[in-house]
């Protein structure tokens, strides 16, 4: 089946991308930093001049602030140093020079203004790692992070949110306007292609089918390294020390095989790759001044049996699975932190575990303030080698704690890209998001072009400079799209500058429901990408950007895969020509209760009865919201007696939307199992798609 016919009803308004080739160029090395600096943004320092790196000093949970020089011992792989430049650092603004955010005449809808580069004086990235999160625990990062915001948040602080399953594209701002902030955390939703699934602990009677998210296991946590990687790389062209706080459930080191949680054969991701690629992390971390704070999102779980729990067999066997089970949760939940435990200290952080409370207020306070310890760095300390770092402080009582150690190369060494805005856009989850998307990828497969990723960019046409040109409404939009691999690299990039060109009728459909774009790029290895797209208003250079998560399966081992799942409302009829003006709401799947809901899907690889030469594929369809299932619709049988194409089924779709649905988020969950298959190959292969009630 031509995936064309699939989105036929779905595509909008639509801009065929071609693939250009990607230009690398080398920035001119960094001046030497001055043997004495007293600049805070002189920060971990490690060139041919200077070696500096950040320390915190506390006692009894409390900063020291009034240490100097002749306190401190510093050491290069156990060789003492001569301390040749010293500072401390203050957080904490003297006078209340930024602006206040909270006051009891001040109107509070009205936007603050934002911080000066003088003015600001904590930058915290708060890094929600939805690929490795539990819904369960998505609705406890959602009221922390409000606490946080609401209680705890300074007017002096700048503060990004970032989800590393989908907006690593967006160029989100750093902003002290609690606003834009908390509209952020209402954005954040569960990922249906997380590696956790439904709960942080599943109970034991859960077999490997109910448990199909776990099939992204390896993928989505080398996509939660990945994210890490480009938010600490983006984070370095911010002054000062930063901090990136990271809320996770799963970044393990060791391989997790226990009886509750199922990790397909051959998705295992060897122990020692994962802590290299950790340690990489840690590695750029330092040398972009970023110190890396971990939350245990499992917090406090009940490892013992509960009611949830059921067991099979006599006496002694119920006994086993029961001490079985009591001793891999708490061995799982160990190893679930422990990755994001091993950057935070090899940084400099800490991690926050076994509590309900994320202790934001312990972060914060060790951001109040920090010590700049440098040396003059010997020949052998650029020899591309590890060289581990220990600082001491001299009087009893205190606790240090500052970075593990840096490879040995210096700042000269480093090759950038260009920042061109829109592929600044791209690179970065930072920057000005001057345009409003919305963006929605999935994977699709056909014989002619063979796998590839399609994505619908939808945007607000109110952020467009319209002109009229003949009677028509016409804007100037440039479109990049980009794939990003395994190894952070890009594999794919398209571009493309077209113009929009619409009626009266259409401009005015597009101004209250927006424009859709369509990006198609190919896959050429099955795998998990990274998928985003930028859009430049010509006119007024204004940039918005946006990314999401795809995994690509491979279809040549003939096992079971489904593309992404479409929904919309009421069919749309489609116009000819290379460039659609149909307007519709449908590209940001906003549907209201008590209407019908449409779904398109493609099943690849089913079994045929060689009696019938037909599929027996049955489809269940659940609605879920904020974790919970709120609807589970009778599954179906797949009639395919029509389709010219078996091994590729396209399947149709409708369902009623409850009257009594309330407005918010939902996730639809749809799962396919081959039942021609033998009972223990009878895995359900499950896509996820999340659409929003409105009254």
């Amino acid at each position: 089946m031509n995936p064309k016919a699939l989105c036929a009803s779905l595509a909008l308004f639509c801009l065929l991308l071609n693939v250009v080739a990607q230009a690398q160029t080398a920035l001119p090395p960094p001046p030497p930093v001055p043997a004495q600096s007293q600049d805070k943004d002189d920060v971990v320092r490690i060139n041919t001049n200077l070696v500096q790196v950040d320390a915190v000093v506390t006692k009894d949970g409390k900063q020291v602030r009034d240490l100097k020089a002749e306190d401190f011992e510093i050491f290069e792989d156990g060789r003492k140093q001569t301390i040749t430049s010293f500072a401390y650092i203050s957080n904490i603004p003297a006078t209340a020079s930024a602006p206040k955010t909270d006051s009891a005449d001040r109107d509070k809808s009205a936007p603050i203004a934002p911080l000066t580069r003088e003015a600001a004086r904590r930058t915290f990235a708060i890094v929600v790692d939805d690929v490795g999160l539990s819904a369960e625990s998505m609705s406890q990062v959602r009221r922390h992070l409000r606490k946080f915001i609401n209680e705890q948040m300074q007017p002096y602080d700048l503060v990004a949110i970032i989800r590393t399953g989908t907006d690593i594209g967006a160029l989100q701002q750093f902003t002290n306007d609690k606003r834009v902030l908390s509209n952020t955390v209402d954005k954040l939703r569960w990922n249906g292609r997380s590696r956790v699934g439904i709960y942080v602990l599943p109970p034991s009677y859960e077999t490997p089918s109910s448990v199909p998210i776990s099939e992204w296991y390896g993928e989505s946590f080398r996509q939660s390294v990945r994210a890490l990687g480009f938010i600490i790389d983006a984070m370095r062209q911010l002054p000062g020390r930063k901090s990136m706080v990271v809320l996770s459930d799963s970044l393990p080191i060791e391989d997790q095989n226990y009886p509750f949680f199922y990790v397909p054969p051959g998705d295992q991701f060897d122990p020692a790759r994962r802590r290299a690629a950790l340690q990489r992390v840690a590695e750029m971390a330092i040398r972009s001044s970023v110190v890396i704070y971990s939350i245990d999102t499992q917090a406090l779980q009940t490892t013992g049996i509960t009611a949830a729990d059921s067991f099979r067999g006599n006496i002694r066997q119920i006994t086993a699975q029961m001490n079985n089970t009591v001793r891999s949760r708490s061995r799982y939940l160990f190893d679930n932190r422990a990755g994001a435990d091993l950057i935070a200290r090899q940084t400099g952080g800490f991690q926050v575990k076994n509590s309900n409370d994320y202790k934001f207020d312990r972060i914060l306070e060790d951001q109040s303030g920090y010590y700049l310890i440098g040396y003059k760095p010997s020949d052998e300390t650029f020899n591309r080698r590890f060289h581990k770092i220990t600082a001491k402080v001299k009087r009893s009582g205190m606790s240090l704690r500052t970075r593990y150690g840096f490879f040995g190369y210096s700042e000269e060494d480093d090759v950038r890209m260009p920042e061109s805005k829109i592929l600044l856009a791209l690179m970065s989850p930072f920057g000005a998001q001057d345009v409003q998307l919305d963006f929605n990828s999935f994977f699709a497969n056909n014989k002619v072009a063979g796998s590839f990723v399609r994505s619908f960019v939808f945007v607000n046409a109110k952020e467009l400079t319209f002109e009229t040109v003949n009677g028509k409404h016409e804007a100037k939009i440039e479109v990049r799209g980009m794939m990003f691999g395994d190894n952070g690299a890009p594999v794919e990039q398209v571009t493309n500058t077209g113009v929009v060109s619409l009626t009266d009728n259409e401009y005015e459909r597009a101004l209250s429901d927006g424009i859709r774009i369509r990006i198609d790029m190919p896959a050429r290895r099955p795998g998990a990408y990274q998928v985003r797209a930028a859009i430049r208003d010509v006119a007024s250079s204004r940039v918005g950007a946006a990314g999401q998560f795809v995994s690509v399966p491979n279809l040549q081992n003939k096992q079971l895969a489904l593309s992404g799942v479409l929904l919309q409302g009421a069919a749309e009829p489609r116009q000819a020509g290379a460039v659609e003006t149909n307007i519709a709401a449908t590209g940001v799947r906003r549907f209201k209760p008590n209407s019908d809901l449409y779904s398109s899907c493609v099943i690849y690889n089913a079994s045929l009865d060689p009696a019938t030469n037909q599929p027996n594929l049955l489809i269940e369809v659940k609605l879920f919201r904020d974790g919970k299932r709120v609807f589970a619709y009778p599954q179906l049988q797949v009639d395919a007696k029509n389709q010219a194409d078996l091994t590729r089924i396209l399947v149709h779709l409708q369902f009623r939307l409850g009257a009594d649905l309330e407005p918010g988020h939902y996730y639809l969950q749809l799962a396919i199992t081959d039942k021609l298959l033998n009972e223990k190959q009878q895995q359900p292969v499950v896509q996820w798609a999340d659409f929003e009630i409105v009254k």
